[in-house]
C-alpha cells in the first residue's frame, strides 16, 4: 500500500505542484487549501506524513502543526515556507515539525525529505506495534519471528515434532539454536517430560562419555557413587546434544551404537540401561563437509539428520531483528524494575541496519545493556554500543577515480565470494547456496584463487582462512 502525504497550502497552485512531484516518487497524494479541514481529514483517516506552508491565511503553519501533534503525535510534519530565516526554522522545529524547508523546493529535496518522514513513521509504528505485541513475555520454546525464514521455520517444527524423527539444527554460532530444539520439544507428544541438554563442545572428551551415558561407583577414581547418564535421565522426554560437530570420532562411534540398540551401558558396568529419549542435535559446523573429510562418521551423520532445520543468521531475517529487541527490552526492563521500555526510531534505525555478526545472542546482549544504561522511558541511540552506532556497511567494490584501481570482472567475482564466505563466518556450504553455485563448483573457484594468489595476501582471504 502506498503511503499517504497530505499536502496543506492555501495555494491550490502549490498543492498541485507537491503533489505531482510526491505521485512521481511514488506516494499518495491529497491536498486541501484549508488547514481546519486537513485536522478534519486527519481525524477521519490518519495519514503517514503532513507537508503544510508556514504562511496560511486561515491558520499558520505552526498552529495547525502543534494542533495535528495535540491528537497525532505520532505524524511527521514537514514544514515549508518562503521565509527562509533561522527565526522561522526554530519556531517549525519548537512546534514539533520532523523537518523546514525553504521554497523554492527541488523535487528531489522534497522527496528525500518525506522518505524520511515516511521512515521515521514507519519505524515509530512498528515499535509501538512490537511494545504491545511483546508486553507478555514468551514463554519456553517460542521461536521469536514473523520472517520468511523463521515462517519456514515454524513450518518444519509442526511437521516434524509430533513425530520421533531425529532432529539437527543447523545455524551459525548465536541464533538460536537451543530454542528451537526447545519448541520441538514443547510441541511433541514428549512435553510433559524433561528436557535435557549438554554442550558437547564444553565437556572435555574424557568425561563426555560418563556424562551421557553414566557410571558405577568405582569405575574411575572420582567415581564415589553410581550416577545415571543424561540419556537415561531425559527417558520420557527430549535429549538435546548441542555442537555434535565438536565430538571426538571415538565418542561418535559409541553414540551410534547407542542409538542403534535404544540401550547404554553405564562405564564400569557389565549391565546395559534401556533408555526412551528423543534425540535432537545441533551444530554450527558443515556435517557434510566433516562426513567428506573424515572428520564426522557418516552412518551417525544419516542417524541424526533424519530431519535438518536450518536456523537463519539474524541478519537474513528482516524485521525480526525489531521484535526479538522489544522481546529482551520488556525481559531486562522487568528483571531491573525499569518499567516499559521501547525503542525510538532512531535506534529502530540503527538496530535494523546492523550486521549483528553474533546473531541473537550479540543482540540480546546489547538490549541488557541498552536497558542498563537508559535514563528514558524510550532506547536512544546513545544507550547502544559503540559498534552498533558507529556502523557502516562494508563495501568490496572501491569508488576509486584512479584507473589502477580498476579490475577485471574476474576479480570482481573472487572478492565477493570472499567476501559472502566472511560474512557467513566460513562456511562455505552456505556460501555456495546464496551465491547459486554448486559446493564443488565453489571449491573449485576457490582452488584456483588460492594457487593463484600464493604470493600476495587478500584481507578478504586473510578473515577467512580455512573454516568451513
Amino acid at each position: 500500500m502506498k503511503e499517504h502525504v497530505l499536502i496543506v497550502d492555501d495555494d491550490q497552485s502549490q498543492c498541485d505542484l507537491f503533489s505531482m512531484m510526491l505521485e512521481r516518487h511514488g506516494y499518495l497524494a491529497t491536498s486541501t487549501t484549508s488547514p481546519k479541514e486537513a485536522l478534519e481529514r486527519i481525524a477521519r483517516e490518519p495519514c503517514d506524513v503532513v507537508v503544510t506552508d508556514l504562511g496560511m491565511t486561515e491558520m499558520d503553519g505552526l498552529e495547525l502543526c502543534e494542533r495535528i501533534l495535540g491528537t497525532s503525535p505520532d505524524v511527521p510534519i514537514i514544514v515549508v515556507t518562503g521565509q527562509g530565516s533561522m527565526d522561522a526554522a526554530i519556531s517549525a522545529m519548537r512546534a514539533g515539525a520532523y523537518d523546514f524547508l525553504t521554497k523554492p523546493i527541488d523535487a528531489k529535496i522534497l522527496g528525500l525529505s518525506v522518505a524520511r518522514a515516511a521512515q521515521h513513521h514507519r519505524l515509530n509504528s512498528e515499535v509501538k506495534r512490537l511494545r504491545e505485541e511483546v508486553s507478555a513475555p514468551a514463554s519456553e520454546g517460542v521461536v521469536v519471528g514473523e520472517s520468511s525464514a523463521m515462517k519456514r521455520v515454524a513450518d518444519l517444527i509442526a511437521r516434524v515434532a509430533p513425530s520421533e524423527a531425529s532432529v539437527l539444527i543447523h545455524g551459525e554460532t548465536g541464533t538460536g539454536k537451543e530454542l528451537v530444539a526447545r519448541a520441538v520439544h514443547a510441541a511433541s507428544p514428549r512435553q510433559a517430560g524433561p528436557f535435557v541438554a549438554i554442550n558437547c563442545a564444553a565437556v572435555p572428551a574424557n568425561l563426555l562419555e560418563s556424562e551421557l551415558f553414566g557410571h558405577a561407583r568405582g569405575a574411575f577414581t572420582d567415581a564415589k557413587s553410581q550416577r545415571q547418564g543424561l540419556f537415561v535421565e531425559a527417558s520420557g522426554g527430549t535429549l538435546f546434544l548441542d555442537e555434535i560437530g565438536e565430538m571426538p570420532l571415538e565418542m561418535q562411534a559409541k553414540l551410534l551404537r547407542v542409538l542403534q540398540e535404544r540401550r547404554v551401558r553405564p562405564i564400569g558396568s557389565n549391565q546395559e540401561v534401556d533408555f526412551d529419549a528423543r534425540l535432537v542435535t545441533a551444530t554450527h559446523r558443515d556435517l557434510e563437509v566433516d562426513v567428506e573429510k573424515r572428520r564426522f562418521r557418516e552412518d551417525l551423520f544419516y542417524r541424526i539428520n533424519v530431519v535438518k532445520i536450518d536456523v537463519p543468521p539474524l541478519r537474513e531475517r528482516g524485521g525480526d531483528v525489531l521484535k526479538l529487541a522489544s522481546y529482551f527490552l520488556g525481559r531486562f526492563a522487568e528483571r531491573s524494575g525499569k518499567g516499559k521500555l521501547s525503542l525510538s526510531p532512531q535506534a529502530a534505525e540503527r538496530i535494523l541496519s546492523y550486521n549483528w555478526a553474533g546473531n541473537v545472542r550479540e543482540l540480546e546482549n546489547a538490549m541488557e545493556r541498552a536497558v542498563a544504561l537508559a535514563r528514558l522511558d524510550q532506547i536512544t541511540v546513545e544507550d547502544l554500543p559503540d559498534r552498533v552506532r558507529s556502523y557502516r556497511a562494508d563495501r568490496f567494490l572501491l569508488s576509486a577515480d584512479d584507473p589502477k584501481e580498476v579490475v577485471s570482472l574476474e576479480e570482481i567475482e573472487r572478492r565477493y565470494i570472499y567476501r559472502v564466505i566472511k560474512i557467513l563466518g566460513g562456511n562455505k556450504a552456505r556460501a555456495a547456496e546464496l551465491l547459486g553455485l554448486d559446493r564443488r563448483t565453489l571449491y573449485r573457484r576457490l582452488e584456483k584463487y588460492e594457487g593463484r594468489t600464493n604470493h600476495r595476501s587478500s584481507p578478504l582471504e586473510g578473515a577467512v582462512g580455512d573454516t568451513q
